[in-house]
């Protein structure tokens, strides 16, 4: 089979060039980036939560559910009800404000380092087949930790038919970090998957394994024809793009159909980027990051044959889920993406033009504090994040009451 043609880059002569710092933002939302935690597990509990105010966009943050354990992916049923998972290996249905004892048929989980539970989506047609997609940490075999996912239909409070579709073909090895991992659907059905580099710098620039790529599959992890390494005998026909490292945001532009990830650089280098069939994002052979301990992991930011970001940030905000802004309730907010900051313990947006990035800021004022792992465009109008703390929660931004 002919290899599809990559789609061609969107110019970005702005956005690759574009290295702001909270110093730059507005008066009342300057502040500190937090450095790069090496264990993201860590976190307080939730301080009581007061309005908070976004150049000049009055909005509240309203609790939907509290005491989670380190949640880490939602999704939105039509009955308007919740699903989260915890990183532990739980998921929950959250409903008019209780909270679901954890459901059955859910796989086991490697809940260890950065492991365990992570994403959830729902079919685009679920409200017919009623199937939940997982992707979470397990074990291979011969004990090696991997990126996985599986299936199974929602009936009542559990999961059946829970089946496996996909897992990650990774090398051994004993790290238990960087597996991603979120899921989205995009418009022609097929199943996204980001998987992280486990740890494993130089095989992500091989298509030859799973590490740091993004995967494409259909709704029952059969590979697509049309994947852009199907019939290359050295690579995997999954592999939709690779040159990835630690890619924790994922979703679908509303308008365009595009997919898009937000990813995890090491000291600094985090990135947004869309994704182009059988591209090279280039890690760790090109990078805008460190090594922790300050030494350069390339000398080269760019090369020929590999993707620029569409936005980058130095120093880390540690970027996780991933969301483009489409309601109404907050106008001059739509089209922008918003991100997860673990590091930088914030809400970021991101302003849009169209594909092309042209600025951010931290959404939160001073004193949130908390590690914000999801964000979600609702389907009522509103944003939704998660924060991943010991005592974590889900939470809605919505315009202020009073």
């Amino acid at each position: 089979m002919t290899r599809t043609e990559r789609i061609p880059s969107f110019s970005k002569a702005a956005a690759a060039g574009l290295i702001l710092v909270l110093g730059a933002c507005s008066s009342d939302n300057t502040g500190t980036v937090i450095p790069f935690d090496p264990d993201p597990q860590t976190g307080d509990s939730i301080p009581a939560l007061g309005p908070a105010v976004y150049n000049g966009a009055d909005f509240e943050i309203v609790p939907i559910m509290e005491g989670l354990r380190h949640p880490w992916g939602l999704a939105f049923l039509p009955e308007g009800r919740l699903l989260v998972t915890e990183r532990e290996g739980r998921l929950r249905l959250i409903q008019a404000g209780q909270l679901s004892e954890p459901l059955q048929g859910v796989p086991e989980v490697r809940a260890v380092g950065q492991g365990g539970l992570l994403d959830v989506a729902l079919h685009p047609d679920f409200e017919n087949n009623r199937w939940v997609y997982l992707s979470y940490a397990t074990w291979t075999e011969g004990g090696n930790g991997t990126t996985e996912v599986a299936r199974g239909r929602l009936e009542g409070n559990a999961l059946v038919g829970t089946e496996v579709i996909f897992t990650a073909q990774v090398h051994e090895m004993e790290m238990d970090a960087h597996f991603g991992s979120r899921l989205v659907f995009d418009r022609e059905g097929y199943l996204y998957v980001s998987i992280g580099d486990r740890r494993s710098p130089f095989r992500a620039q091989s298509t030859g394994n799973h590490h740091g790529t993004l995967v494409r599959l259909a709704d029952d992890g059969s590979i697509p024809e049309s994947n852009p390494f199907v019939g290359d005998a050295e690579a995997l026909p999954s592999v939709f793009a690779y040159g990835i490292r630690n890619p924790q945001g994922l979703t679908v532009h509303p308008e365009t159909g595009d997919v898009l990830w937000s990813e995890h650089g090491p000291l600094g280098g985090d990135e947004i980027n869309i994704a182009h069939p059988g591209a090279n994002y280039g890690w760790p052979a090109i990078t805008h990051g460190l090594n922790y301990d300050g030494t350069p992991v390339s000398d080269k930011t760019e090369a020929p044959g590999m993707e620029q970001p569409l936005i980058h940030w130095e120093p880390s905000i540690a970027p996780s889920g991933l969301a483009i802004y489409s309601g109404q309730a907050f106008p001059q907010w739509r089209g922008d993406a918003f991100t997860g900051g673990l590091a930088a313990r914030t809400l970021v947006r991101v302003e849009m033009e169209g594909l092309e990035a042209t600025g951010w800021e931290p959404v939160m004022a001073d004193g949130w504090g908390l590690r914000v792992r999801d964000v979600r465009d609702g389907p009522d109008g509103f944003l939704y994040i998660l924060t991943d703390e010991s005592e974590g929660g889900v939470y809605r931004l919505q315009p202020r009451s009073d």
